[in-house]
């Protein structure tokens, strides 16, 4: 063996000295510290002094003219920090105890202490138009995200596409020498593009971010997360009891940040960290929820009272702001029952529970910055919440999320009080009641997807750099938004917003830096930021010089499919802000002259940054057509095992008939899953019971369909065909199954009821296994693999019967219209 070693390192050392006499007479191009390229020194081939054994050897011959150049490395200006961007999920102004709200957030109160709070600070009113924005700064219909991805359309404002001429602040940090990572939550691929096979270009791989680890949708199971390693699906859970998703995304943060350190101490880096809390499902660890435990029996109302109170005390309002009246729409907590006032209180104990639980871990990651000696080199930037407080639980919340998201807004107490001891935990996917929402937007009006009022759209914010920022502790009220983030990060960073990316001009930035604020001497200086439009689903807004004009919302949010009144028939209001930070008190009867310029100054931000049309429909958008890969497609062909496909690169069996047919190849008593799309909170799926074929459809938890067959599978080759009609047109309606095996009817049944909108989309369409969760624990528990073999699973669609003839009459005509 000491032979073999021997020899192998006088080859090796043979080998580089005969790379070494090849080498020519050359130019050496020295680089300093930072990676500046200095002096360029000639250094004669034969004048190099000969390594030392087991090297040995020198340059023997030379080629004149050749040189050795290294390409510079490219390095931020000198002194530009780490950038660390924190965003938190659904979280009005008056969650966080560092803006007044009763839940501790003593990470956030570190950087708002070392650094400053910024008191007029908003968002778009939802989750991936704010992200959009953020990362772009540019607005959120410039940069193609009008509206949430799920509801995309094909006009250039809604498109959920951010173009290659809107530049994220990931590629231009990467692009100036930062090593980039994003971990958390995206919402900015669109969903059609989920697709293993890609595009690739509207990941966080193809926006400038060398390292992702996160959820690519607008929330996921934080116990078994959809989750993705950069392009690839990953399953950290597996194996590991007590798992979450909160602490497992701090500690690979923490992880990525040591790796960088130990790798390139000199060179500085970009972590944006988005935690999907308090996104529902609300699902922190229990001894997060124990510490809440009877902190919310004083109710909502009360509740909003202590927060307002705190939120003077702390000076984060201004001293004259009135506390908006609590609306006619939402019950008042003393006329409850017993009951909902205890389910309620418990549906907020375990919100704050996932509000603090998630601030413990930012903290974590902050501290891992200062335990590396890079917190005086590290702007951080720490905004609570992407929206105001989420009302999508509906008035009296829900188990079980993905309900709420159907129309199904009526859960009964009784139904939810079964779930009481387990809310919060693997077996719930919960939300909360609407009044919690309201209140936790305290000193405003209405709640997320409300973008003309502040309850939507005004975000706690609190900013540190050390040594740059002098006035620690100091409160800031100029008016912000949050396209203004990546100027500010410029402007720290000395880093000029391109001009060409990729050969592609870029659009300017559309943010205004927060930098001036920095100084103390500039506390109280005249807001930069003068005007700023707002739309959400036709809600609308806009601000100038201290004044507010906006649209007065038809209902709430949590009202599924009402009636909506056309956008230009909706009603406005004015405000003037220097006097009236809640928006208490509209003066549009009294100045209609100031409310006809806001209006017209709303009409020309519009034109300008893609706003229109305007549109408030809710479930038409839902389904509208998108670009998937399946588009247009009614039959489906697949073999073996394929697993992790996503919702909408799959066979959509929402509001039609349907054929599943599987043949099969089975050994005796053959077990799993031959294909599925959905799990635990709802979804359907073909599968083998100890040889018997069985078609399960879960209700969203709230009734399990099924068909079986009596008699087991005889080893050999079958085929399962089930046949579904659908009870259209319609919305959720029923319908009636076959189950057949061979030709032979082995299962008939009726449905009551089905999905409406949409199928769970934190889970996959799997062919020959269940990646993630079980469509019915009562048959099978994880992992459930097919044991047979899979020749042939087709899978047949009839036409789309949720809308009527006229209905889908009338969307044809707006599509042609369209094109």
């Amino acid at each position: 063996m000491k032979s073999s070693l021997k020899k192998a390192g006088i080859l090796a050392g043979g080998l580089i000295a005969l790379a070494m006499s090849a080498a020519p007479v050359f130019a050496q191009q020295v680089t300093g510290v930072l990676g500046q390229p200095s002096a360029t020194t000639t250094i004669p081939g034969n004048s190099i002094p000969a390594p030392t054994p087991p090297f040995g050897g020198v340059i023997k011959e030379t080629l004149e003219g050749s040189k050795v150049w290294w390409a510079p490395r490219i390095v931020p200006p000198k002194g530009a920090p780490n950038i660390l961007l924190i965003m938190t999920d659904d979280q009005g102004y008056g969650v966080s105890g560092t803006f007044g709200g009763v839940v501790p957030t003593p990470a956030l109160d570190r950087i708002a202490n070392a650094g400053l709070r910024y008191t007029e600070f908003n968002s778009t009113a939802l989750c991936s138009p704010t992200r959009a924005a953020l990362i772009t700064g540019r607005n959120h219909h410039s940069g193609g995200f009008g509206v949430i991805t799920e509801l995309s359309t094909g006009f250039p404002g809604y498109d959920s596409i951010i173009g290659p001429e809107d530049a994220t602040i990931g590629r231009i940090l990467k692009d100036n020498g930062y090593a980039t990572s994003w971990f958390g939550k995206n919402h900015n691929t669109p969903d059609f593009q989920y697709s293993v096979a890609g595009p690739f270009d509207q990941w966080p791989s193809g926006m400038g971010f060398d390292y992702f680890y996160g959820f690519m949708g607008g929330e996921t199971d934080q116990w078994t997360p959809y989750l993705f390693e950069n392009n690839r699906q990953v399953f950290p859970w597996i194996n590991k009891p007590g798992y979450n998703l909160t602490t497992d995304m701090a500690d690979k943060a923490i992880g990525y940040m040591q790796g960088l350190k130990a790798a390139a101490p000199d060179s500085p880096w970009f972590v944006y960290y988005a935690p999907g809390g308090t996104h529902s499902p609300h699902q922190p660890t229990q001894e997060w929820i124990d510490k809440f435990h009877g902190k919310f029996d004083m109710g909502w109302n009360a509740m909003r009272e202590e927060i307002f109170a705190n939120q003077k005390k702390l000076g984060v309002i201004p001293a004259n702001t009135q506390l908006t009246p609590w609306p006619d729409s939402l019950p008042k907590w003393d006329t409850l029952s017993a009951d909902e006032k205890k389910l309620f209180a418990r549906q907020a104990e375990v919100f704050a529970g996932y509000a603090a639980y998630t601030d413990h871990e930012i903290g974590r990651v902050i501290q891992q910055v200062e335990d590396m000696g890079e917190l005086d080199n590290t702007l951080i930037i720490y905004i609570v919440g992407d929206n105001g407080t989420s009302p999508e639980g509906t008035l009296v919340g829900t188990p079980n999320q993905w309900t709420a998201y159907n129309g199904i807004l009526d859960i009964p107490i009784a139904d939810q009080m079964k779930f009481y001891d387990l809310w919060g935990s693997a077996a719930t996917y919960p939300h909360m009641a609407v009044g919690w929402s309201w209140a936790f937007d305290t000193p405003f009006k209405w709640t997320k997807q409300i973008a003309s009022h502040f309850g939507g759209t005004r975000q706690g914010l609190a900013i540190s750099w050390p040594g740059h920022i002098k006035d620690v502790g100091g409160i800031r009220n100029q008016f912000a938004h949050v396209i203004d983030i990546v100027p500010t990060i410029l402007e720290a960073t000395g880093i000029k917003a391109p001009t060409l990316v990729d050969g592609v001009k870029q659009k300017p930035i559309e943010g205004t830096s927060m930098a001036y604020t920095f100084d103390k001497a500039n506390a109280d200086a005249p807001t930069k930021h003068t005007t700023q439009y707002f739309e959400m689903i036709a809600n609308r807004g806009i601000y100038h010089d201290g004044w507010y004009a906006n649209t007065t919302p038809p209902h709430g949010p949590w009202i599924l499919n009402a009636p909506l009144p056309a956008p230009t028939d909706y009603k406005w209001e004015l405000y003037n802000l220097k006097d009236d930070y809640s928006q208490a008190n509209d003066l549009a009867a009294k100045m209609p002259d100031k409310l006809k310029e806001m209006q017209a100054l709303w009409d020309q931000e519009a034109a300008k940054y893609n706003v229109l049309p305007l549109d408030n429909r809710s479930f038409a958008r839902a389904v509208e057509p998108r670009p998937s890969t399946t588009a247009g497609r009614t039959e489906f062909t697949y073999t073996g095992v394929n697993p992790g496909i996503a919702t909408a690169n799959a066979p959509n069996f929402i509001g039609r008939s349907y054929t599943v047919t599987a043949d099969i190849d089975v050994p005796e008593n053959a077990d799993g899953v031959i294909s599925t799309l959905g799990g635990r909170w709802g979804g359907w799926g073909l599968y083998l019971l100890k040889g018997k074929p069985v078609f399960g459809y879960n209700m969203l938890t709230l009734k399990q369909y099924r068909w079986a067959d009596a008699d087991a599978l005889t080893a050999g080759k079958h085929t399962i065909v089930f046949d579904y009609t659908y009870d259209g047109p319609g919305i959720a309606k029923g319908g009636s199954g076959t189950l057949s095996v061979d030709g032979k009817v082995v299962a008939t049944g009726k449905q009551d009821n089905s999905i409406a909108f949409l199928e769970v989309a934190d889970e996959t369409f799997d062919v020959g296994t269940d990646l993630r969760t079980e469509l019915n624990a009562a048959d099978y528990t994880l992992p459930f693999d097919f044991t047979g073999k899979i020749d042939k699973l087709t899978i047949k669609l009839g036409p789309s019967q949720l809308l009527s003839a006229d209905q889908l009459k009338a969307m044809d005509a707006a599509a042609k219209a369209k094109d």
